[in-house]
């Protein structure tokens, strides 16, 4: 089978290896598709720092199940998490799941992008395979993982009902944030966005307004918008310390910002401190997610609550790893892009935005 590993910045290759043999209480699963997600850029750029697999928004077919499995059968449809928490340490028992010493480790095998991955014992008992319905198709069940981590970022907010909001990128994480925030009860939404395609994304999936920052400042609109207060919740979904710095910056005080994309390692935060501690700014990271969220995601997506499926832009086949994901990079005019298996070349999904 064939399969892609990271060995340096921009060096990825697609190579053959035997099928992974599972234990008897494993699931061998066929991959279908997997989303290409803003760490995999990280990781082709070198700068991760979270573990350096590729693959993880990842969806196929049960091939073949261990003795001692149960709670799902050969032939099955089903998205699966590629890392689940322990419930047991002290991490877990304060709910900081994804803290978990345990998360990490419990990664699929070899990983998302191959043909064949050995899904572990812990994500097969813990409930990280969930059965897709006939409705959803693989390339949207890869959206599952991603929609999920939003899901947990919002839970952690102090959103209420009829808040404003700000989201800074309108890549796939932002706009599925566009979306999930108006089923959450969000007043007035803004996005912050340099490029042209993603702004209109943003309008179309919900936006009240976007804003290039290169063209106007940033700061002052969003206050202008909300009569000189600035937003009660920002989410900062771009990596970098820049965002964050933006979004302190147009917070109102006393409000929320969420980090959200995964800043590159070494990448120094530079802020008055002061502004922070008197303007009671509350800063919350969240990292990645938990089948408990990434069941929810499924149940809004099979009752079509969110629109995440048209995100997906474009779909390459396994053996372009590489130039998928600095397609994903670099793209001014892509969204979510898919790798798949099963297909020979590169494929354009026609523009709904």
């Amino acid at each position: 089978m064939k399969a892609a590993f990271l060995y340096g910045p921009y060096d990825i290759k697609v190579e053959e290896m035997p099928v992974p043999k599972i234990g008897s209480r494993e699931v061998l699963v066929e991959m279908k598709a997997c989303g290409v997600c803003g760490t995999d850029i990280e990781k082709m750029h070198g700068g991760f720092i979270t573990p350096p697999k590729l693959g993880h928004e990842v969806t196929g077919k049960v091939i073949e199940i261990g003795d001692e499995v149960k709670n799902v059968q050969a032939g099955d449809r089903v998205f699966v998490h590629h890392h689940v928490p322990c419930y047991k340490c002290h991490h877990c028992r304060h709910g900081d799941y994804t803290m978990c010493e345990e998360f990490p480790k419990t990664n699929l095998d070899p990983c998302g992008y191959a043909q064949y991955f050995r899904v572990p014992e812990p994500n097969v008992e813990r409930g990280a395979i969930l059965k897709l319905p006939s409705h959803i198709s693989f390339e949207a069940g890869t959206l599952i993982e991603p929609a999920a981590c939003c899901i947990r970022g919002l839970n952690k907010s102090r959103l209420a009902v009829g808040d404003d909001v700000l989201v800074i990128g309108a890549g796939p994480i932002g706009l599925t944030m566009v979306d999930l925030l108006r089923l959450y009860g969000a007043s007035t939404i803004i996005v912050s966005e340099i490029v042209d395609y993603r702004m209109k994304a943003a309008r179309h999936f919900g936006a009240d307004y976007a804003v290039n920052p290169t063209e106007e400042d940033l700061r002052n609109k969003v206050r202008e918008i909300t009569n000189g207060r600035g937003t009660d919740l920002v989410v900062v979904a771009v990596g970098g310390s820049k965002g964050i710095v933006q979004g302190i910056d147009c917070v109102r005080k006393g409000g929320q910002v969420i980090l959200f994309g995964a800043p590159p390692r070494g990448d120094i935060l530079s802020y008055d401190a002061s502004k922070i501690f008197i303007n009671e700014v509350k800063i919350t990271p969240s990292y990645s997610t938990t089948e408990i969220e990434t069941a929810a995601a499924l149940k809004l997506m099979g009752n079509n609550k969110i629109n995440v499926r048209k995100l997906i832009t474009h779909i390459f086949p396994l053996t372009d790893t590489l130039n998928a994901i600095k397609f994903a990079a670099e793209s001014k005019e892509a969204l979510k892009v898919i790798i798949r298996p099963e297909i020979n070349s590169h494929q354009q999904i026609p523009d709904t935005i």
